[in-house]
């Protein structure tokens, strides 16, 4: 009986849990980048690196700032950044504006329902995949950006 209700609980919390788990096909996604250009994330891309914090988000935007325009491309990456809980004022007044100065692309969740990625305080999450499926995911800080591509 213990058993079953284990089980009836385990399958319930992944049938309501929408985040991207490993050995998940994320399938295809579209966000908008800085420049509200829709980019489409698809089983073609082998790395995804998120950010959901300010800080963490300038340590990938300086890593990808001296590298060159296609690096991300190159590497079949894309850098997402949560932006949802910013208030939209200040992303359109301050944070947008810096963001468009910057040579690779950046997609942007907006919404704070968006719960697909895992997060973790002050790191940053990298998702490694083959063919669409999420073979890894870990959680990094500034130095170990070099090693993820």
């Amino acid at each position: 009986m213990i058993k079953k209700i284990a089980l009836l609980i385990a399958f319930a919390s992944l049938l309501f849990s929408n985040s991207f788990n490993v050995n998940q096909n994320i399938n295809s996604f579209s966000l908008a980048d800085q420049f509200d250009k829709i980019h489409t994330v698809n089983g073609n891309i082998k790395t995804i690196v998120v950010s959901f914090e300010k800080g963490t988000g300038a340590d990938i935007n300086e890593f990808l700032d001296k590298k060159p325009a296609d690096f991300l491309q190159k590497n079949n990456a894309v850098f997402i950044a949560n932006i949802s809980g910013m208030p939209s004022i200040i992303t359109k007044l301050f944070a947008l504006p810096k963001m468009k100065k910057y040579k690779h692309n950046i997609l942007l969740i907006y919404d704070e329902k968006d719960t697909r990625f895992l997060q973790k305080e002050d790191k940053s999450t990298v998702y490694k995949l083959e063919n669409g499926v999420i073979k890894s995911i870990n959680y990094i800080e500034k130095e170990d950006l070099e090693k993820t591509f």
